[in-house]
């Protein structure tokens, strides 16, 4: 059986149910059968890689400096 992510109609709560496909679970707050299936993301959210902002523009500097001394 699939996790499914619902929200209640009556109540507004968000939760997390164990059901049958195209079956539904009553609202765990308020016992509502009014229940909408929401559609949760599937995995972990994108983890930025690397540097932004002022620290990547600092770390660009530095680079710049180590090759003009390598150069120089």
């Amino acid at each position: 059986m699939p996790i499914y992510e619902f929200e209640c109609s009556k109540c507004g709560t968000r939760f997390e149910e164990l059901v049958k496909h195209g079956e539904t679970a009553p609202c765990p707050q308020c016992k509502s059968p009014d229940v909408t299936r929401r559609y949760s993301q599937i995995g972990e959210g994108r983890v930025p890689v690397g540097l932004f902002g002022k620290a990547a523009a600092e770390s660009n500097a530095r680079r710049r400096e180590r090759e003009a001394r390598r150069n120089g």
